[in-house]
Order: C-alpha cells, then structure tokens, then sequence
C-alpha cells in the first residue's frame, strides 16, 4: 500500500518567463486549452489533449527549463513533426526510432523547456 493515494490526474509544470505568450504557444502549436490564469500567483493552467494531465506555467524571471520533459503520444510523429518545423519550432536532433517500440523527437517551447513526440510502433 502506497504512502499516499493518488488520484488519475497529473500536472506538469514548467518554469516560463511569461505565461500568457507560454499558453498562446501551447495552445496555437499543440492545440492545449487554456484553464486558468492565476495571474497573483504567477501561474497558469493548460488542458493537455490528454485526459488527466494538465500543463503548469510557473512565471519566473529567469526561468529553469530542463526539469520536466513531457512525452506526447501522436500517431504519426513524422507528420507532428514537420508541422511544428514548419512553424519553426527547434527540435534536438533528429527523429529517434526503436524498431518494434517507439520513434522519439525532442523539441523545445520559447523558453528552452524540452519537450517530446513519441509515436508508438509496438501496434
């Protein structure tokens, strides 16, 4: 038995130096809804595309991307892919495949945070 119960929701914060363009971007690049800006708190909601999860924007100053690295599942990570490149958004590298299981790219929001598309081949 755990020490503590958890429940099926989960959110990923991120460090960002301002939340409102944070959120335009997630919204306009990976289609994410806007919940709440808490804006005496510095911080910001996101509903992810993913039941559960949400997206913490946490405003700081100098923000400290790398802490988290979420994974979004898509169905065809060469076509995800080329959309956001196309809307020039950086990725790191090319596009990783485990033959069988997964193929993996890495790309980064305004603010140097890394995020990741997986496509799963295990299908």
């Amino acid at each position: 038995m755990p020490v503590v119960s958890l429940d099926n929701t989960i959110t990923l914060a991120l460090s960002v130096r301002d939340r409102h363009e944070s959120a335009e971007w997630y919204e306009k690049m990976l289609g994410f809804r806007l919940l709440v800006h808490i804006d005496e708190a510095g911080w910001s909601e996101m509903q992810t595309n993913t039941q559960g999860v949400t997206l913490g924007l946490g405003e700081q100053s100098e923000p400290t991307p790398g802490n988290t690295v979420p994974v979004f599942g898509v169905a065809d990570i060469a076509a995800a892919r080329g959309a956001l490149e196309n809307a020039d958004v950086q990725f790191d590298g090319e596009t990783e495949t485990i033959e069988g299981m997964v193929s993996v790219a890495t790309f980064y929001d305004p603010d140097g945070n890394a995020l990741m598309l997986a496509q799963d081949l295990s299908k």
